[in-house]
């Protein structure tokens, strides 16, 4: 599986942005999806993840009530669509895909396919 994020960029604090994860391959289906990140001297760290089906999504704290991560199996694509940025989600995010997984958080080590990130800069 090939993944390619994109949708990254420079926002104000406040803003919003929407990441997509493009997978290649016939059997996105089996695979549980995630969104990682890694700011400038820090260790990667979860963001969301969601179920093969689409049904269950999971966030991490910092996440909740601001970003929203679904799923698209007829595209092969999973988003991430983010609201009320703030400087603190400045990172380089990227999407996983775990086979066959169930979709709830798991470390990163558990995902078998990564894409190669994507740039977000939130200004204040």
């Amino acid at each position: 599986v090939q993944l390619v994020e994109s949708g990254g960029g420079l926002v104000q604090a406040g803003g919003s942005l929407r990441l997509s994860c493009a997978a290649s391959g016939r059997t996105f289906s089996s695979y549980a999806m995630g969104w990682f990140r890694q700011a400038p001297g820090k260790e990667r760290e979860f963001v969301a993840s969601v179920s093969r089906s689409g049904g269950y999504t999971y966030y991490a704290d910092s996440a909740k009530g601001r970003f929203t991560i679904s799923r698209d199996n007829l595209k092969n694509t999973v988003y991430l669509q983010m609201n009320s940025l703030k400087p603190e989600d400045t990172a380089v995010y990227y999407c996983a895909a775990d086979f066959l997984g169930s979709g709830s958080v798991r470390p990163s080590s558990d995902y078998d396919y990564w894409g190669q990130g994507t740039q977000v800069t939130v200004s204040s």
